[in-house]
């Protein structure tokens, strides 16, 4: 029980350092978790750009519970749309485990030469997919004749994408980094059961 009192200590530690709305995040996130217990969880906060370049910024939490994914994402909003005053809006999504279809961590190494076994990757990206979003990437399909003029029809791919995450050394932290390993190592072992 120790063990799970300090889990959800840190989580909430994470979000009230995370330093975006600590309070609205928390509140979110303690709503979707409920009485369940928190297993691992990574709280990612990133300032993004739009195009009339103004800097939004937008905290990712992701908690593993024993039966679910929890997924949670606050962004602000400046004024705008009816709105006088800036606004933030806050999304949590709950996928049961038996429901992730995929969990793929992409590992970047510099210097790949000098690797040894338990190094930590300078960069992680976390992709998980439970089949709510799918990227079709088309291209005009061709026979292999380069003088050919007919229509072969199109040729392509689904990707799920329902969440990708990435985090760096640089950008983020070493923490970061060893905290989304974690997480999806923990994750990886909860969907396998």
């Amino acid at each position: 029980m120790r063990e799970t009192r300090a889990t959800a200590q840190g989580l909430r530690t994470a979000i009230e350092r995370s330093g975006y709305y600590p309070g609205l995040v928390a509140d979110a996130v303690e709503s979707a978790i409920g009485d369940e217990r928190v297993a691992a969880y990574v709280v990612h906060h990133e300032a993004a750009f739009d195009p009339a370049m103004e800097v939004r910024r937008h905290v990712t939490v992701l908690a593993l519970t024993a039966t679910r994914l929890l997924l949670c994402h606050t962004d602000e909003h400046p004024p705008g749309d009816g709105m006088t005053r800036p606004h933030a809006s806050t999304t949590t999504e709950a996928v049961k485990l038996d429901g992730v279809q995929s969990v793929a961590l992409t590992r970047v190494v510099p210097d790949p030469e000098t690797y040894v076994p338990g190094m930590p990757p300078s960069e992680v990206v976390l992709t998980i997919g439970w089949g709510a979003i799918a990227h079709i990437d088309l291209e005009p399909a061709t026979c292999g004749d380069e003088n050919c003029e007919a229509d072969h029809g199109y040729t392509g791919s689904v990707t799920a994408d329902d969440l990708s995450l990435r985090v760096s050394e640089a950008a983020d932290g070493s923490d970061a980094v060893t905290q989304v390993l974690a997480f999806a190592e923990a994750l990886s072992a909860a969907t396998a059961r």
